[in-house]
């Protein structure tokens, strides 16, 4: 018999915006784990002892944005800019704009 293996995170079927909450939603924190590819990254952010997931940009938005996977370093301030899930016991969020030492990475700037 073989048994599939089990992850360790949780995983999230988020695609589109309709899960998301209508306001613009701003969190700034420490990056705590970065999961990068496809569908869509997966940042763990330490807002002062909250932990947030944010999904991020498929790497092609990312890379057109100009986000490199190496600026989303574990130990890396940013400031994210999107909406957060329309559940409020969610501390969750999709990512439109990426803030890293002031430079901003606009992910969806057709949203912004």
């Amino acid at each position: 018999m073989t048994l599939a293996p089990t992850l360790a995170f949780p995983v999230f079927a988020h695609h589109g915006w309709r899960w998301t909450d209508d306001g613009d939603f701003e969190l700034t924190g420490i990056i705590i784990e970065a999961r990068l590819g496809n569908p869509h990254g997966v940042l763990t952010i330490d807002a002062e002892g909250e932990i947030w997931q944010a999904e991020v940009g498929q790497p092609y938005r990312n890379e057109a944005a100009g986000l490199t996977d190496a600026m989303l370093a574990i130990g890396t301030e940013v400031t994210l800019l999107g909406q957060r899930s329309a559940d409020p016991e969610q501390r969750l969020m999709k990512v439109e704009r990426v803030t890293i030492a002031g430079q901003n990475y606009d992910l969806y700037p057709d949203r912004l």
